[in-house]
């Protein structure tokens, strides 16, 4: 007599049956969920693993939401989808485990929740060959983990250095002394000053004089983001937050800033809305991403900056003043330019320096009336003004010399020209140093200009070249005997910038060795 039903359909029935009493006869426990993903029921074989996850007894776990008690259980995913997960490997502080997923269906065939079996309480025993597999799987996928870890680590390094904030004013050597101060403590720093004058690269030099140094520097600049995306950017979006979401969810800045420092340009432009969530996230150190309720602890310092004046927009009711104090706990005024007006010759050498390098062209000077022009100046885009204006002289001319028609303007004072006396003739042929650089001088008539008398003294039948060397010799002998020895002032002297001037020295050591 054939017991075995005859058609498909009453087959496939008998064979699910059947698979299951198997299951649940051979497996080690099993728990049954609802439709809110909370333990309805447990099995007598399922109550030993209770004291590996933490809790006494049944009454402590039956109740909770399913998540809450199983570490990285999937339970929930199999109620909200309906999809089985009908083998699968289960790792938590209670161990290793062979779990099969099911979903409940009620009459209607609506989910009405899931039952979650464990096969086996010890697979590495009996399946250690794809226990092996999923070992070398966990393995690659941790290291891929730490090399990105390690690799964004690297993309968020400081640029700057303190050094690099250029300038020996009153006002700067002051910006540079408060920076190393702020930098060995823990507190927020706000920097203020008009647009252009080196917030952000200073950001970085505190940053990178910090404590925090090898860990993330992460930069967000408030004005450039949507106001309806700052709350994502900073906070992060739990998974499936809203409808577009990515389901694995989205770290936000102060996550990726953990352990080092969260940098936040035209912090005057953040909605009120927000500055109320910042100052809990300052004042707790802990947030809330996007659409979840699970409080998350970060370790992150705060750098500020604005070009607004705040205290004025706390009277106006603009910026919350509770947030105001706690962000000025450590202020730093970056000065304009046009208050430290003797920093601009040696911003323009290092920013010709800067231009000339990232552009592959060679090195260009600017002339003493140039210079000159550019000081008179009162620059209210600061030195990112400064830059943009020597970039495009230096890009659309092709002299090696910059004047002052190289950026639209008319010298400022011609370089006064001596004229040349029987004196000066005389002085020279005795060999002693003229009381003026050696270049060519005008005398003062029709004549034009005339080259010193002790280089067209030396020899009438010398070549141009030896006689242009001799020149080139002499002059750079007199700007360094002029600045003490100061390449550097020796080098604004002669018009040329400090690398030129190394190029020179090393062709005429005996200048060196003096």
């Amino acid at each position: 007599m054939n017991d075995i039903p005859q058609d498909a359909e009453a087959v496939l029935r008998l064979a699910a049956q059947s698979m299951f009493d198997v299951l649940a006869s051979t497996a080690q426990g099993a728990m049954v969920v609802n439709r809110e993903h909370r333990v309805v029921w447990i099995s007598e074989g399922y109550k030993r693993f209770l004291p590996a996850l933490g809790f006494r007894d049944e009454s402590e776990f039956v109740g909770r939401r399913v998540e809450e008690v199983v570490p990285n259980t999937l339970m929930a995913q199999v109620i909200d989808t309906g999809q089985p997960i009908l083998v699968d490997l289960l790792t938590n502080k209670a161990g290793t485990f062979l779990v099969s997923r099911l979903p409940l269906r009620g009459p209607g065939g609506d989910v009405i929740g899931a039952m979650g079996m464990v096969l086996l309480d010890h697979p590495e025993t009996t399946m250690q060959p794809l226990m092996n597999k999923f070992a070398c799987l966990q393995a690659e996928l941790d290291d891929t983990r730490r090399q990105l870890a390690a690799e964004q680590s690297r993309n968020r390094r400081a640029k700057h250095r303190i050094v690099d904030f250029v300038g020996s004013s009153a006002a700067a050597v002051e910006v540079k002394r408060h920076a190393r101060r702020v930098a060995q403590t823990e507190a927020t720093v706000l920097l203020l000053g008009e647009t252009g004058t080196g917030k952000e690269l200073l950001a970085h030099a505190i940053h990178a004089a910090s404590r925090r140094a090898a860990r993330p520097l992460v930069s967000v600049n408030i004005a450039a983001v949507p106001e309806t995306l700052l709350e994502a950017e900073f906070f992060g979006v739990a998974p499936g937050a809203y409808t577009g979401a990515d389901r694995k969810g989205r770290d936000g800045k102060f996550k990726l800033a953990d352990g080092g420092t969260l940098f936040l340009d035209e912090i005057g432009d953040m909605p009120p809305a927000l500055q109320a969530k910042l100052l809990r996230v300052l004042q707790e150190q802990e947030l809330e991403p996007l659409g979840s309720n699970e409080v998350v602890k970060v370790n992150v310092r705060v750098i500020a900056a604005t070009s607004r004046d705040l205290a004025a927009m706390v009277q106006r009711g603009e910026f919350r003043a509770d947030l105001f104090y706690r962000l000025n706990v450590l202020p730093i005024r970056l000065p304009a330019l046009r208050e430290r007006g003797e920093d601009i010759g040696t911003l323009v050498d290092v920013l010709l320096e800067d231009i000339a390098r990232r552009s592959g062209l060679a090195p260009k000077v600017l002339s003493a009336a140039a210079l000159k022009a550019l000081e008179g100046k009162t620059w209210p885009g600061n030195v990112r003004e400064l830059r943009n204006a020597l970039e495009q002289a230096f890009l659309m001319s092709d002299d090696d010399e910059l004047l002052p028609g190289h950026f639209g303007l008319h010298d400022a004072a011609p370089a006064v020209l001596k004229p040349v006396t029987a004196s000066d003739a005389d002085v020279a042929g005795a060999g002693a140093p003229p009381s003026d650089l050696p270049s060519m001088r005008r005398n003062g008539s029709e004549e034009g200009y005339r080259l010193p008398q002790r280089v067209l003294g030396a020899s009438t039948t010398e070549t141009l070249p030896a006689r242009k060397a001799e020149l080139e010799r002499a002059a750079i002998a007199q700007a360094l005997r002029s600045t003490n020895g100061n390449r550097v002032a020796a080098a604004r002297l002669l018009a040329i910038s400090r690398a030129t001037l190394y190029e020179k020295l090393a062709k005429y050591p005996e200048l060196t060795a003096a």
